[in-house]
């Protein structure tokens, strides 16, 4: 029913209830839409395993990424963004803000040495009082889910649903197969995969990336009408060890690297200049010592190793892929405009040969690994693209994975969403506790409280503009892991690499202009390297950084731990077997002795 006439009204009265009618409804939409604008924003964090500076599309990398070159058209761009040399600290300080020695994984423990264990900050799990970006943002509302690589302890009360996750789904271990649920590397007995905290039943066919990112839209979905925002961390395996892709992407790279590995060290500090990443006059970093050359190789070997780089793209590739379904039904449920959306990687790439390592030819059949170039990439392979490609994808930074070169800790980083305007460059350096800090200033969640202090600093001033830089230039950030070391105060750094590729001796560069590290400045300048050097003494005293035992080597180190898993798993059986042997020698002996007896 309508209202009734106004005739009994006079004219001005009517003109003046004609302008209330008219501005009602319009206060009253008001506290809606203030409520919509004011909603905290969802908050992706999407992690790479391995994945150099210039591996996507938008950096220069040869693969197709689409999902991701669309983020970073949408938001910023960071080109002088460092990680830890290593995934676990990497993983605890994204996740935290805080230097990985003040988490308790200040490294990983398939490298640990004897004189490191029980030591605080060495206890390789997240202690306590250092809270993770999920349990700020579940405290502040928030629902939180996390699937993928996990790696941050695997003790009671050491698996995401104990560090602020509602539903998780983790691989606790440095990696695993990616089509089926078993271990890549003697060190597991098992791929050791969590749902919920609890050992989760895999299916016995999968793929990972399609798998992470079909579990979390799950997770999504069961609480889609929920009106909290939601967190979520989605880490990848792609492309760590074992390098896995479908044929079919796969089968687009195939020819695309026949030219090899020196030519695409040139290409991707070509392609670096040429996009911006940066300076026109930056020089290549040089060759690693020892590393082969492509001529040197056979034909046969020439065209495994060239394939092998095909399936790192198409790894890479597929990981998009998964990528834009994600972000495919986050637009789909008007979940994307208000979602800041992080892509990056935890390191540089792996240099790491498994398949010629010592007793690997024994261990891959057992559990139906092979190499070969028919098989490569699919189902039963081991692949990997070893130091000399691990070197050319590092391009231009030096180095790669387990180094604090750029060429190990440079990474890509891109960031969208709400608060970040398109097109943004940052070329400051940032580090990977800046992350954390970041996104909690982006939602407006306090980072302060009881426990262990953030170490890092938001990046919000680089991102609207308001700075140029995001940390002071007389502000020194330290990194450490496993005696590779490095210190940046502004653009300078302070750089020691142990061996088998670095020297043990400290190095200072201009990274800002020279992010090949090919002109060392400490022969000319004592005095820089004097202060950079007190600058990291201090950074070791409060971190509590330990000393490298005498004599240590990261390779060696890796063969006896495993060598220690492996007679954790099947000491018992050697056991029994050394006991067989014995009785068997005992019993041969006496036979020998009754046959000499008898003779005589």
């Amino acid at each position: 029913m309508g209202f009734p006439p106004l005739v009994w009204l006079t004219p001005a009265m009517q003109r003046a209830f004609c302008a209330l009618s008219t501005i009602l409804p319009l206060l009253a939409s008001v506290p809606v839409a203030l409520a919509q604008s004011e909603r905290p924003p969802n908050v992706l964090v999407i992690l790479v395993d391995d994945a150099a500076f210039t591996d996507f599309g938008t950096y220069g990398g040869e693969a197709r990424t689409p999902a991701i070159d669309r983020l970073a058209e949408r938001g910023a761009l960071l080109t002088s963004h460092h990680t830890s040399p290593l995934c676990s600290p990497s993983r605890a300080m994204l996740l935290t803000g805080i230097d990985n020695h003040r988490t308790g994984v200040a490294t990983i423990e398939e490298v640990l040495p004897p004189e490191h264990e029980g030591k605080p900050g060495y206890s390789l799990r997240l202690e306590p009082g250092v809270e993770t970006i999920a349990t700020r943002l579940r405290a502040a509302g928030y629902r939180t889910y996390m699937t993928g690589k996990w790696h941050l302890g695997h003790g009671p009360g050491d698996l995401p649903n104990a560090h602020g996750f509602d539903r998780s789904l983790a691989l606790d271990a440095s990696g695993a197969d990616n089509w089926a649920p078993k271990p890549y590397m003697p060190y597991y007995r098992t791929a050791p995969w969590f749902e919920d905290g609890e050992p989760a039943t895999m299916p016995e066919e999968f793929y990972s990336s399609e798998l992470l990112v079909d579990r979390l839209i799950e997770y999504l979905s069961a609480d889609a009408s929920s009106p909290k925002p939601f967190f979520a961390y989605l880490a990848f395996q792609a492309v760590h060890i074992p390098v896995q892709a479908p044929a079919e992407l796969t089968a687009r790279y195939e020819g695309r690297f026949d030219a090899g590995w020196e030519q695409l060290r040139q290409d991707r500090w070509k392609r670096a200049r040429e996009l911006g990443l940066i300076p026109e006059a930056a020089a290549l970093a040089p060759v690693p010592a020892g590393l082969r050359s492509w001529d040197s190789l056979s034909d046969d070997e020439r065209k495994i190793y060239a394939k092998s780089m095909a399936v790192y793209s198409g790894m890479i590739e597929a990981m998009d892929h998964h990528i834009g379904r994600l972000i495919d039904w986050l637009e789909q449920h008007g979940q994307l405009e208000n979602t800041i959306v992080v892509v990056s990687s935890d390191n540089g790439p792996e240099p790491s040969d498994p398949v010629h390592a010592i007793g690997m030819n024994v261990w891959m059949p057992l559990h139906g690994y092979s190499w070969s170039v028919e098989n490569l990439g699919l189902p039963g392979s081991l692949d990997f693209i070893g130091p000399e490609w691990a070197a050319a994808v590092a391009s231009p930074g030096a180095l790669f994975k387990f180094y604090t070169t750029e060429g190990g800790i440079r990474v890509p980083l891109v960031m969208a969403g709400p608060g970040i305007e398109p097109g943004t460059r940052v070329a400051t350096p940032t580090f990977v506790t800046d992350v954390t800090p970041t996104l909690l200033d982006l939602a407006n969640v306090s980072g302060k409280g009881d426990g262990v202090a953030m170490t890092g600093r938001s990046l919000r001033p680089v991102l609207t503009g308001e700075a140029e830089r995001a940390h002071p230039v007389d502000a020194p950030v330290g990194i450490e892991v496993s005696g590779n070391a490095a210190l940046f105060k502004g653009d300078l750094k302070l750089v020691r690499n142990m061996p088998l590729y670095g020297d043990g001796t400290w190095h200072v560069f201009d990274v800002a202009r020279d992010p090949g590290e090919t002109n060392d400045l400490a022969p000319s300048r004592p005095d820089l390297v004097a202060e950079l050097l007190r600058d990291y003494r201090a950074y070791e005293r409060e971190m509590g950084v330990q000393p490298m035992p005498e004599g240590y080597d990261v390779h060696r180190q890796v063969m006896i731990n495993a060598v220690k898993k492996q007679l954790s798993f099947y000491g018992w059986a050697l056991a029994l077997a050394a006991l067989g042997l014995a009785a068997l020698v005992v019993l041969v002996i006496r036979r020998r002795s009754r046959a000499r007896a008898s003779a005589a």
